[in-house]
């Protein structure tokens, strides 16, 4: 897992009318968990992009007034109207603690089904799963080539090597392969020719 630092300081007045100065001077308040003590912090939004705009994940090595924290983003809030970024919380991370985390998939190998002219449909961009931080994958592998068209990939059929648990819905489809129109009505007219 890459790692992105992440600069603050702490917050003591946890009010409404300092949070809204902060978020006008550019900066996010956010909260680390899962230690010893929850930790209210504040940081340049900047900081913040390639952590909260990107589809890969990060440890982020949080460090609040020279207090160095391994976690991990775990909530994200935006201001409904402007997509401004308001808060962000943080799950400290422990080497003997799980976590549950949401990682990108990575689709593998060749599908049979979109040789043959099918379109890949990507169903799910990430799967949640649970490990421990050592075990947390950059990304999840979904093999597709043994994908046939109008076939899909169900969330049970992904190894996990045992490393993890993904805790996303067995029977949910990851990837689908479609059948295009045009590809349809051939087949349908091979089949009315074959019955004549």
């Amino acid at each position: 897992m890459k790692t992105l630092e992440i600069i603050g300081f702490k917050r003591a007045n946890l009010g409404k009318a300092q949070t809204k100065e902060l978020r006008n001077e550019s900066y996010v308040p956010g909260v680390l968990y899962g230690g010893a003590e929850q930790v209210h912090f504040y940081a340049p939004a900047i900081l913040f992009r390639d952590l909260v705009y990107s589809p890969e994940v990060y440890e982020v090595d949080l460090n609040i007034e020279g207090t160095h924290y391994r976690a991990v983003m775990q909530d994200v809030q935006f201001h409904p109207v402007n997509e401004m970024l308001l808060h962000v919380d943080f799950l400290e991370l422990q080497d003997d603690k799980p976590v549950k985390m949401e990682i990108p998939v990575k689709m593998v190998g060749t599908s049979p089904g979109v040789i043959v002219g099918g379109k890949l449909v990507t169903k799910l961009r990430k799967l949640k799963v649970k490990a421990l931080p050592a075990n947390l994958p950059d990304y999840i592998e979904v093999d597709i080539s043994e994908l046939e068209l109008g076939k899909s990939i169900k969330v049970s059929k992904i190894n996990t090597g045992g490393n993890y648990e993904i805790l996303t819905n067995a029977l949910a489809p990851v990837a689908t392969v479609t059948i295009p129109r045009a590809l349809k009505s051939a087949q349908m007219e091979e089949a009315r020719a074959g019955k004549k």
